[in-house]
């Protein structure tokens, strides 16, 4: 029964070891999640792009020639800009027999000297930079 008495609450060690225990799994956590969040802005670009792209054949096979103009292809703005507002869609050149579309991210930071920029042309070429592998899915 005295024993009871004396066994209170936690100490202050206990407290300090769960403090650490949580540091670490923020630590690992916070930036697999950082990751996963551009990674969802990047997918969202190449899906943007590659719209772009089906809907400039549709374009060309109705009026035989490629479209300048966003709203000509279904988009609402010209430029348009992706739903979280990271990267701005727009045709940068148009001709009768081919055509560019380049996705520019708009926020800065980190991500702007991974994947500043995506490029697709008409005759599917696929381009990014700073990093040229943001076309690939990574890890």
């Amino acid at each position: 029964m005295q024993m009871r008495k004396h066994m209170r609450g936690v100490t202050l060690i206990e407290l300090m070891i769960v403090v650490v225990v949580v540091s670490i799994l923020a630590a690992v956590a916070f930036p697999n999640y950082r990751e996963y969040a551009a990674r969802a802005k990047r997918n969202e670009a190449r899906a943007a792009l590659l719209q772009l792209a089906t809907n400039q054949e549709r374009f060309y096979l109705n009026n035989n020639t490629f479209s300048a103009d966003m709203t000509d292809l279904g988009f609402a703005n010209d430029p348009f800009t992706t739903d979280s507002g990271s990267y701005v869609v727009d045709v940068t050149a148009a001709s009768a027999s081919n055509f560019s579309a380049t996705a520019t991210y708009q926020l800065g930071g980190s991500e702007a000297t991974k994947c500043l920029t995506f490029t697709l042309d008409g005759r599917g070429v696929k381009t990014s930079g700073p990093d040229t592998n943001c076309w690939v899915r990574k890890r």
